[in-house]
Formats: structure tokens, sequence, C-alpha cells
């Protein structure tokens, strides 16, 4: 049907470098008699002019598409995986990666791609051993391909033997690049806080990127239609996480109670907020439920923009669950959960949870009401 359409489009196009780089590599081989392309029939006639259709196509989408080019030295430290929590970041804000092994990119293809790119994020290279000379001529071609549109990231690999971070930030700050989010060192072995913090670096930098759309989008809403909306009203509510040694937290209202047995109820997140990565089929969390009254305090808390990485919880008193996250202590009520379906909708995921336990702490008080 029509919305499968409109799903295959969309993921063709943010992947039309992929495309691209596949169609390259076809090119070296003999005789292609069949191609599965993995989102429709198996091509097998007039192969030449589908696939001229296909490159064509994917050209325009690719200049299209908001991208961010990040550049890595595989096999080096941990940065295959601290670019994976990064990848994960940025793409949840709907913004497109193109991942670059440094070992094996050629000049020409770093070029190509830097030109394409709205963000650059570059893994640090080890400034020593076999491939020093070729990672600091890599880097070279970047710095000569970046223009001063472009905001950039940097974060270390954590080998133990990177080059320097902060004179490269230097170079292409020279160049007047805007800088996404500040440098992420790694001098120990990375931890989830570790990885959380890279994550969190890669939505802000695709949320940069996004910004003017993301404007656009709110001045578009009918005014009328805009005030209907503001009648909704909901409770007001902060949902905690914890993993390992990362945690999270995040302002809610969009929460109902959506089933009886079992106990369930549904949270709306919004696809590109920190927390969601919390909040995946088997994880378990803390839905806090503020005090009409006495919530103004939280609620200025947890609606500051945190740099990544920061502790949510500073300065606010917590205990904890027995699964595990925190329970705000001044929450007029907590309800521990675990999240058994998510429903994806357009720009929010609908979590749909099961509860273990809860608590109230004041009989007679009332929860706290958000309205428009």
């Amino acid at each position: 049907g029509s919305h499968q359409a409109v799903v295959i489009v969309t993921i063709v196009r943010l992947n039309a470098r992929s495309v691209l780089s596949a169609l390259k590599r076809m090119g070296d081989l003999p005789g292609v008699a069949t191609i599965a392309t993995g989102h429709g029939p198996l091509l097998q006639y007039n192969l030449e002019e589908l696939v001229g259709r296909y490159r064509t196509w994917s050209q325009e989408q690719a200049k299209a598409v908001t991208t961010v080019a990040l550049f890595y030295v595989s096999d080096y430290g941990a940065a295959e995986r601290l670019a994976h929590s990064i990848v994960q970041g940025v793409m949840k804000t709907g913004v497109a990666v193109e991942q670059m092994d440094l070992r094996t990119a050629e000049p020409h293809e770093i070029r190509e791609l830097v030109s394409l790119a709205s963000g650059i994020v570059i893994a640090m290279p080890p400034q020593s051993g076999d491939f020093a000379s070729a990672a600091k001529a890599a880097l070279g071609t970047i710095l000569a391909a970046t223009h001063a549109k472009q905001s950039f990231g940097l974060f270390e690999s954590g080998g133990g033997d990177d080059d320097s971070v902060h004179l490269l930030r230097n170079k292409l700050q020279d160049v007047g690049l805007s800088e996404a989010f500040p440098p992420i060192l790694v001098k120990e072995a990375p931890t989830e806080a570790t990885y959380q913090l890279c994550d969190e670096a890669g939505t802000d930098l695709g949320q940069w990127l996004t910004r003017d759309r993301t404007i656009k989008q709110m001045k578009s809403l009918d005014g009328d239609l805009d005030k209907a909306l503001g009648r909704l009203s909901g409770g007001l509510y902060i949902i905690t996480a914890q993993k390992g040694t990362a945690s999270s937290a995040m302002l809610a209202s969009w929460v109902a109670q959506a089933s009886i047995e079992p106990l369930g109820i549904t949270i709306a997140v919004a696809k590109d907020r920190a927390i969601e990565s919390f909040m995946h089929v088997g994880d378990r969390f803390v839905l806090n439920i503020l005090e009409e009254g006495s919530y103004q305090p939280l609620m200025r808390h947890f609606l500051k923009r945190f740099a990544p990485g920061a502790d949510r919880f500073a300065g606010v008193k917590t205990y904890a669950a027995t699964n595990g996250a925190p329970i705000l202590s001044e929450a007029l009520a907590y309800l521990e959960c675990e999240v058994t379906s998510r429903m994806e909708c357009s720009d929010h995921w609908i979590v749909y949870s099961t509860i273990d336990a809860g608590r109230l702490a004041k009989q007679d008080a009332l929860t706290a009401v958000h309205h428009r």
C-alpha cells in the first residue's frame, strides 16, 4: 500500500550513499544476472536501465538528505563501538550517517563524502605505528575539503595512542566549522556511560543540523488547530532509568493507562530524546508521578538542556527502586515498569510497559496536571 511505499522510499533515501557505493562495487563484478534489492522483487531483466535509474535517483537523494560523515580507523581501540553509539544518536533525529574507514578509503572518496556532508565526526586515529602517516594524510584531506557551513564533533578512539583531539579541534575551528559537541575523551576502557555520552552527542549534532526544519514544522501548524490541541491535558511525570553506569531521565506528560490485566501504561517518547535508548523491549524504568502544587522545582530541573553525558540527577534526592532505576524522593507516587512492546509513529515511539510495583506517598495529594 501507500504506507509501505513511503517506508521503502524513506529507507532507500537515507541509504542513498550506501546504494551508490554498492553500485560502484557491482561495476567490478563480471556478468551480473540478478540483483536482490532488499525492498522488492529480484531484478533480472533490463538491468542496465534499472541500475542507471537507481544511480541517478540515489545521487539526487544523497545531495538532498542531511548527512553526517563519520570517519574512523577500524581495529583501533574502541573506535567502531563508540562510532556505532554516535551513529545511533544521530539517526534518532532523522539525519543520515555515512561511515568511512580511513584504512581503506581513497582520497577522492573522502573528498566526495565531505563535500556532501553537513556534519563531520572524526574518531582520532593512532599517532604512531604503521598507519600513522596514512592517517595524517587522510585527516589533511578531510580538512582541505571542509567548509565553514559544516558542523563537527571529535572523539578519542581509546586506543592509548590517539592523535591530539585538541590540535585537530583548533584546525577545524580555524576553518570556520562550528562545534556540535565538546571532544569526547576516552582515557580508560569505555563503559555504558561512555556509550551513552556518545549517543547523546550524536543526537545533539543531529538536532543542531535539523534545527531549521524543526522550527519550520512548528510554525506550519494551523493556529486554530494548535489551540485546540492545547486543550488536551495530561499529568506531569518524570521517567527515570538506569543501565549499568548509565542513567537518564525525562519530563513526560503523554502518559496513559493502557490495560488492566496485566496492568500496563503507554508513554509517547520522541525519537530524538536521550531516554529513548533506555526504553527498548525488556528495559526497566520508573514512572515518577509529580504532585500538584510542588512539582515546579523538579519540572524546571528536568526541563533543562543537559550536555551529553551530564548527570541528570545532580542535586536531586533519589533512592533505588527494586529494578535499579532511581526513584525521586519528592514524587507523589511511583510505578516500576518493564517495556514489553513499542509502536513506531512518525516522530515518536509509543512505549507499552507493564507495571511490576508501585507506591503512593501522600493519600490526599493530587497529580500535577499539564495544560499547554
